[in-house]
């Protein structure tokens, strides 16, 4: 992880993560499973988690909040900080975090704005975990998202993956791209409407990293040589105007019509909430995996907010 101060230590982006870290992260993930199937420990006991959410979250908040109950401390908060926080009165975001790190030991923010996970840290007094960042990134999901592949297929190294949807301003995409950077011989299909491309500098970390990928308006033609489609959401409420947003929507939808081209050994991703996207008739495939990837995130956060807790840097 990122060390911003002495003995804090951060999870602010997915760079900061390489091969042996995500090794021993997932391994801690498959004890926590452990941990969960034993009703969970009191291991933080007394300690307590603020989660401050700028933005919108179910899957991410709460499962923050249940990794931190199954570890055994508590978590005080708010879902809606940009309304039910001194925010609204002008309050800075350097300021809330600087009073909220009074209360707490560890705090898991989300915001809208890109930049504000590490403009936390910088002023932290407790380790501070980004939930996302605007349209920057979210690497708690692609880290559950990696650890999912590597449950499901069995490995990572050699796998071929296609990004579907909204690549410009998918956080989502931004960091699984920059994890699945640190394996071997990964082959990623970047498959999007042409007003929402992957960013030049997700690519140019591509081809810094030596990472074979391809643009391509066509999913088809890649679904049978697939291993993962991570697929995504059209995200409208990032979007510039209701013109654009209607560019975009509605090109790429996973049905069962897609699933006959696809390989029996394949699986579906999807960081979620689908907005039909997926027909829910995909739901009763098997490789239809995006349930069980919304699982894997409380062990990954589990993982990760015992090791941040500890003081033990990733």
């Amino acid at each position: 992880m990122i060390q911003v101060k002495p003995q804090l230590y951060h999870v602010l982006g997915a760079k900061q993560f390489g091969r042996s870290e995500l090794d021993e992260l997932f391994d801690a993930a498959r004890e926590m499973e452990d941990v969960v199937r034993a009703g969970g420990n009191r291991s933080h006991q007394g300690r307590i988690m603020t989660t401050l959410f700028f933005e919108a979250s179910t899957r991410t908040r709460l499962s923050f909040e249940s990794a931190m109950t199954r570890l055994g401390g508590n978590v005080i908060g708010t879902e809606n900080a940009a309304q039910f926080s001194s925010a609204i009165k002008g309050e800075t975001l350097e300021d809330t975090i600087r009073i909220v790190g009074g209360y707490s030991d560890i705090i898991v923010m989300r915001h809208t704005d890109i930049g504000a996970a590490k403009r936390a840290a910088a002023v932290a007094a407790v380790p501070v975990i980004n939930a996302g960042d605007g349209a920057g990134e979210h690497p708690t999901q692609a880290l559950l998202d990696a650890y999912t592949i590597q449950k499901e297929i069995g490995r990572i190294d050699g796998v071929k993956i296609a990004m579907v949807g909204d690549l410009a301003y998918g956080r989502t995409v931004h960091s699984l791209s920059y994890i699945l950077a640190n394996y071997q011989d990964v082959m990623i299909y970047y498959i999007s409407p042409e007003n929402v491309r992957i960013p030049a500098s997700v690519k140019q970390y591509m081809d810094e990293k030596g990472i074979r990928y391809e643009e391509t308006t066509d999913l088809h033609a890649v679904a049978g040589s697939i291993d993962v489609l991570y697929q995504t959401r059209i995200q409208k409420e990032r979007f510039p105007s209701v013109e654009e947003y209607e560019k975009a929507s509605g090109q790429y939808i996973v049905d069962e019509e897609l699933l006959t081209h696809m390989r029996k050994e394949s699986i579906v991703l999807h960081p979620l909430p689908r907005a039909g996207e997926i027909a829910e008739a995909v739901d009763d495939d098997p490789r239809a995996a995006y349930f069980r990837q919304a699982q894997n995130g409380l062990y990954i956060r589990m993982a990760l907010v015992d090791k941040s807790l500890r003081g033990v840097g990733l």
